[in-house]
C-alpha cells in the first residue's frame, strides 16, 4: 500500500498535535510518547523517501512521439 505525500504530511501533523497535547503522568503515558515520536520519525523518513523518488529522472526508450516534420525545400 502506498500513501500520497499529502496523506503522510497530514498524519505527521496529527501525531505532532497529539504529542503536544500529551501530559505524562505514568510509565504508560511515557511509553505512548516514545511510540508517537517513533511514528513521527518513520513518517518523516517515508516522506523523505517519497521526495527522493519523485525527483528521480526516468529515461524511457522508444520512438519519439508526434508526427515527423516535413522536409522543407
Amino acid at each position: 500500500m502506498s500513501l500520497s505525500k499529502r496523506v503522510v504530511e497530514t498524519l505527521i501533523d496529527l501525531v505532532e498535535i497529539k504529542l503536544s497535547c500529551m501530559e505524562i503522568y505514568d510509565r504508560e503515558d511515557s511509553r505512548e510518547v516514545v511510540a508517537l515520536e517513533q511514528c513521527v520519525a518513520e513518517l518523516q523518513a517515508l516522506n523523505q523517501k517519497s521526495k527522493a523518488t519523485a525527483s528521480e529522472v526516468v529515461a524511457f526508450a522508444g520512438r519519439p512521439r508526434g508526427r515527423a516534420r516535413a522536409a522543407v525545400g
